[in-house]
């Protein structure tokens, strides 16, 4: 949360690529914080560290990509990022097996280390460099993102245009927000990241093996895995389906908060316990599957793309933090939930999206 409040701004005043590698030094620190640690304090200064730095990761990313890339492409490409977070997410489960916690913690230092010199061969946005008053540089960055025979006239009239209204660092206040050409793009982009968070999926993500272990299946861990991996080939296809069928893409199954609760009316010794116990795993399938292809990377397109030049910085920070506060409650109380009612937790995830449903409809 606290990455998140300052992600805009550090975004806005030293370019998309010196907030990334801003964001890389905590991560690095953070990581070895943990791998070394002597007592509890260096774990939570390490976790302290490490969220800092992935809050300003998570705005900076997407808005990254969405101004780099060509519009037919940008759904896709935008995906992109929360597929890496899905790859990442599957060989946590993978390296679980084989590696205690120090050891992951030092290997998640190695992408943190690859990021900050891969940062000097790629470009900086065009649209930071303009909005900037670098005209030369930003017509130089856009060539070399479109290749060198590429005609970018037409893109970089349309650049200029949408950066016209903007003065170089222009100045921008909590009470301009009120104006409904800012808030209502702003209530959008809080909305659907909010409720993203509030569809539950980090109290499964999170509490996955234990989510088996509670509904009988006894090779809890490789499901665990297995649901990782479903969830890379998931928003593998999201890539190429969202420019394809458009921003408004929500799904979510019920299945899992049926399952469970059906199963508590059954005798732990009964085959038909067995049965639901399946049904949960494929309830936990179709739920990632449906988050993949839609409220999980859609939001932080939709969040990039929607939010005015003037007040992306700012902007963004907000649904950002909003996004991360839920994310904390979410993982804060979903063991609660759990161990009161497992059946009533998933009801009321579900609830959620069905809720979400008709936010996007609206």
């Amino acid at each position: 949360m606290a990455g998140a409040i300052c992600s805009g701004q550090i975004a806005d005043y030293i370019g998309r690529k010196g907030s990334l590698m801003i964001a890389s030094i905590p991560n690095i620190i953070g990581w070895l914080a943990i791998s070394f640690a002597n007592d509890s304090s260096f774990l939570y200064t390490g976790r302290l560290l490490e969220g800092f730095g992935v809050g300003i990761i998570f705005y900076t990313v997407p808005v990254y990509i969405a101004e780099i890339a060509p519009q037919n492409m940008r759904g896709g490409l935008g995906s992109v990022n929360q597929l890496s977070v899905t790859i990442g997410i599957m060989l946590a489960y993978l390296l679980g097996h084989f590696f205690n916690w120090r050891v992951l913690a030092v290997l998640g230092i190695l992408p943190c280390l690859a990021l900050i010199p891969g940062l000097f061969f790629i470009p900086e946005s065009p649209q930071w460099l303009a909005k900037m008053g670098m005209t030369d540089d930003f017509e130089v960055s856009l060539q070399v993102l479109r290749s060198f025979d590429t005609d970018i006239s037409l893109e970089v009239n349309e650049i200029k245009r949408s950066v016209a209204s903007t003065g170089r660092r222009t100045a921008i206040r909590f009470g301009d927000l009120k104006q409904k050409r800012y808030w209502f793009p702003l209530m959008v982009g809080i909305g659907l990241l909010v409720l993203q968070q509030l569809s539950g999926i980090n109290g499964v993500l999170f509490y996955t093996t234990s989510i088996f272990e509670s509904a009988g299946i006894s090779s809890s861990s490789i499901a665990t895995f297995a649901v990782g991996a479903i969830q890379v080939v998931a928003t593998a296809v999201t890539t190429w389906l969202v420019d394809k069928t458009g921003h408004r893409l929500l799904l979510i199954s019920p299945t899992v908060a049926v399952s469970f609760f059906i199963k508590d009316f059954v005798s732990d010794n009964s085959s038909i316990r067995s049965i639901f116990s399946i049904f949960s795993v494929v309830g936990v399938v179709l739920l990632i599957i449906s988050f993949s292809l839609g409220i999980g990377p859609i939001p932080w397109i939709i969040m990039s793309e929607i939010l005015p030049v003037k007040i992306k910085g700012l902007a963004g920070s907000v649904a950002t933090l909003a996004n991360w506060f839920v994310s904390w409650a979410i993982a804060m109380t979903a063991p609660l939930l759990l161990s009161w009612s497992s059946e009533g937790t998933f009801t009321f995830y579900m609830i959620v999206c069905a809720f979400a449903v008709l936010f996007v409809a609206i």
